[in-house]
């Protein structure tokens, strides 16, 4: 999987966590709790669709790994290819 891919994935499951964000209007290293607002549970809904999505498994001490595109892209590609 390209990042390319990785990141219209994880801004997929993102929009569908919190369908009031625009992934247009989603920048590289907003944060995606404290910039974009969102809560712990729309935190593990958004871990639960990168699983779905992605069948790519991210353990609680992880999370801050996918807290914004820059950090979430290279993250989860490495765990693809694990």
């Amino acid at each position: 999987m390209t990042e390319d891919e990785i990141r219209t994935a994880y801004l997929g499951c993102l929009t569908d966590v919190a369908p009031d964000i625009d992934a247009a209007d989603v920048g590289g290293d907003d944060h995606i709790q404290d910039d974009l607002e969102l809560d712990s549970m729309d935190v593990l809904n958004l871990v639960a669709a990168l699983h779905k999505a992605l069948g790519v498994d991210i353990p609680e001490p992880d999370y801050p790994q996918i807290a914004t595109v820059n950090l979430a892209v290279p993250y989860l590609k490495g765990r693809l290819g694990a």
